[in-house]
């Protein structure tokens, strides 16, 4: 379902915790869409955004919104264990969703969401925020000058807390690094080898240690904790001929290339086994990047495939795909890191810039 171009999109949010009032925020901002609607359990996160919010009404019942006809589309920020109904009667309703993440918290259901966007021609968007970071486009460019070159991907994303109550550390953090992995690369790994304790004793993984294999030989580990005090947010890539840092809470230099490498010479091996290696060393560059709000530029391109009825860089299809690989590490964490293949039916992103 599109929308004309001169039209306001009505815009319902469920659930209005930490991410559910960024969105009220930025869709009031936003001119080409209008909060119309918030929904949520607590009377008093309703009285807060009716307050800041006049012309939002606040509702505790979600099929006020579904029976609203000055809804066109809803987001969804509670739980992750409540996305896949929630979601489903949206859907069922042709209301278009943005959905956080992760998309559900099974493959199938997932599947089933996709699916059912593109029977009932609406949008179904989950919000993979860092796929529309700056930094991240401007590392992706980068990396696409030579694919061809690139040995290993490695993210860290630590901090103490905010623990969750419906998802492990892994699916909580992650669930980012692999859809920037799956952005950066244009694929799916094939297969996960990870483990992750319970260090707070809590009842789910705290902390993950993540290896993942992609095609062409490239790996990527991602290092994931609630219980470690100091704050990173960090994808680094290292190529034959650089090493591509993304820092997001590096406000002056969120990207920085190091133009340094090392390559094996295609010439007769010195003796069995060995190799000659090229060392490359050059300087560092700190290139410009758009200063830009990335959920900003999120919910931009949502109202973009709303109107058009295109399908979103982030679909459900990519959500599922992020859901694979999180359910392969679930497989291995419980078998102490053994290797796991990760499910195939074929990747589904887009390949942009």
């Amino acid at each position: 379902m599109s929308v004309a171009a001169p039209y306001q999109i009505g815009i319902a949010v469920a659930g209005c915790g930490y991410w559910g009032m960024n969105y009220v925020r930025i869709f009031s901002e936003l001119p080409e869409s209008r909060v119309v609607a918030v929904c949520d359990q607590r009377t008093d996160r309703l009285k807060e955004v009716e307050r800041c919010h006049p012309t939002a009404r606040g509702t505790t019942e979600l099929e006020d919104l579904l029976i609203d006809p000055t809804v066109d589309a809803v987001v969804i920020c509670t739980d992750a264990t409540s996305h896949y109904a929630i979601a489903r009667r949206c859907l069922l309703a042709r209301k278009n969703i943005l959905i956080e993440k992760p998309i559900t918290t099974a493959v199938n259901q997932a599947e089933e969401l996709a699916a059912l966007s593109e029977s009932n021609r609406v949008t179904l968007m989950v919000g993979h925020t860092f796929i529309y970071n700056a930094g991240i486009r401007k590392v992706k460019a980068y990396l696409k000058q030579a694919p061809e070159n690139i040995y290993y991907l490695h993210a860290r994303r630590t901090n103490l807390g905010p623990i969750r109550r419906d998802v492990n550390a892994v699916w909580d953090l992650a669930t980012h690094d692999i859809a920037i992995f799956n952005y950066l690369l244009d694929s799916v790994p094939e297969w996960v080898s990870a483990v992750g304790g319970k260090i707070l004793r809590n009842c789910r993984e705290d902390v993950g240690f993540v290896c993942l294999g992609y095609p062409h030989n490239v790996l990527g580990h991602i290092h994931v904790s609630w219980a470690d005090p100091n704050k990173t947010r960090e994808v680094v890539a290292v190529c034959s001929d650089r090493r591509i840092v993304f820092d997001d809470l590096n406000g002056r230099e969120q990207v920085r290339v190091f133009d340094k490498g090392v390559r094996a010479v295609p010439t007769e091996p010195l003796n069995y086994g060995e190799c000659q290696l090229q060392i490359r060393d050059g300087d560092i560059l700190s290139p410009v990047v758009e200063a830009s709000e990335p959920l900003k530029n999120q919910c931009r391109h949502f109202l973009e495939c709303v109107r058009s009825g295109t399908r979103p860089l982030t679909s459900g299809w990519e959500g599922r795909d992020v859901l694979k690989v999180l359910e392969a590490i679930d497989q291995s964490i419980k078998l102490n890191g053994s290797q796991i293949e990760v499910a195939k039916n074929g990747y589904s992103a887009h390949i942009a810039a």
